[in-house]
């Protein structure tokens, strides 16, 4: 299911009218007991967002995008990168001993180690486990130059939507679905980070067969709103200070369990021009039954006029979009369907909060969604 992801401009494969009351609830407050047992306070509320945010981070090392072919003869080409062993998607935490933060430090050894015809010693993540790695490097003879054979990344910008504020924890959850990178597909591990105000400019509107996309702009880049602390399957996650500007909500709401989930009317806060949140109709038409935290929970249809006129259905920058029913906040929109782009998933608030540490801690994706 190609993501909804956050439409990212650098390196990742990445939404308005004030409103002045939410529906109330006439059902049952979630199941105290059922809470209790899932690390969750029962007097549990929280700020539901909706604005646009631009985001910046920075992975916990240096990331193989690529193989890159160095002309070292007048007919002879190598990859010292690629003979060594090293795969796009690994990521390289160290050479020589020397801890890599940021690609500039990488360009120095290779050069150091090309200059006295010496072996690097690498080490590098893949799958989750540490491996090392001998690589010599080439000299460019086109370019003069000492090179890996290696297409090396080490940051990420995009826009995306926050989904919650937790003002007593002080944290914050968005997206709903973990960034990775557009090349090879593979999570960003985050070594830093940080979310900035952010504004849409224009909309690509959702086609059968081509979702579509916000286009915004970072804003006020001095004032954070928050770090980056965590890249799950469900967002990421962070320390933040204050509810963000331009919230529909300025008091916490109650949260939803996802066995309080229901089929029927719900609404989506999201921007679709400037910094305004809005408030959407859609319509939950599926809710899974889930024991154990999973990214597809439920599945929903956008029924708002306003909104299918403006963008089609779910766009591209709309994940992490917060799902409100009965006036309580229940979770975030995730994926769209690439074929109907009216419909996508969402997940559930209780698996963002687990993983934001507001709750206790206790996949591939399909080729017919795209995350937003």
């Amino acid at each position: 299911m190609p993501g909804l992801l956050l439409a990212f401009f650098l390196s990742l494969s990445g939404i308005t009218g004030p409103v002045t009351s939410f529906a109330s609830s006439s059902e049952p407050e979630p199941n105290q007991a059922k809470m209790v047992q899932k690390g969750i306070d029962p007097e549990l509320k929280v700020i539901p967002g909706g604005q646009t945010i631009g985001v910046k981070v920075k992975s916990a090392g240096v990331l193989v995008v690529g193989h890159h072919m160095v002309q070292t003869a007048q007919a002879s080409k190598i990859s010292p990168g690629e003979n060594s062993g090293l795969l796009p998607g690994d990521l390289m935490t160290s050479i020589d001993g020397v801890k890599l933060d940021e690609v500039s430090k990488v360009a120095k050894l290779v050069e150091r180690a090309g200059k006295a015809g010496e072996f690097l010693n690498i080490v590098f993540k893949r799958g989750g486990k540490e491996h090392t790695a001998k690589l010599k490097p080439a000299y460019d003879r086109n370019d003069k130059v000492w090179r890996l054979g290696l297409y090396i990344r080490d940051s990420a910008a995009g826009v995306g939507t926050l989904t919650f504020y937790a003002p007593q924890q002080g944290v914050y959850g968005a997206l709903g679905h973990v960034i990775t990178d557009m090349n090879t597909g593979t999570p960003i591990v985050v070594g830093s980070g940080h979310i900035v105000q952010s504004s849409v400019t224009s909309i690509s509107k959702s086609q059968d067969g081509d979702p579509g996309e916000k286009r915004a702009h970072f804003l006020k880049e001095s004032q954070v709103l928050g770090n980056v602390e965590s890249n799950t399957d469900f967002g990421i996650f962070g320390k933040m200070d204050r509810n963000p500007e331009h919230s529909l909500y300025k008091e916490p709401i109650p949260i939803a369990l996802s066995n309080d989930v229901k089929e029927g009317p719900a609404q989506i806060l999201t921007v679709v021009d400037g910094q305004q949140v809005e408030r959407f109709d859609v319509e939950i038409i599926h809710v899974a039954k889930q024991q154990v935290p999973a990214t597809k929970g439920l599945i929903l249809r956008i029924t708002d006029p306003r909104l299918l006129d403006k963008t089609g259905g779910i766009v591209q920058g709309m994940s992490g979009s917060p799902i409100v029913q009965d006036g309580r906040l229940i979770g975030a929109v995730t994926h769209v369907f690439v074929n109907d782009p009216k419909s996508g998933y969402g997940c559930f608030i209780e698996w963002m909060l687990r993983d934001s540490g507001v709750a206790s801690q206790q996949n591939s994706i399909p080729q017919y969604l795209k995350a937003i």
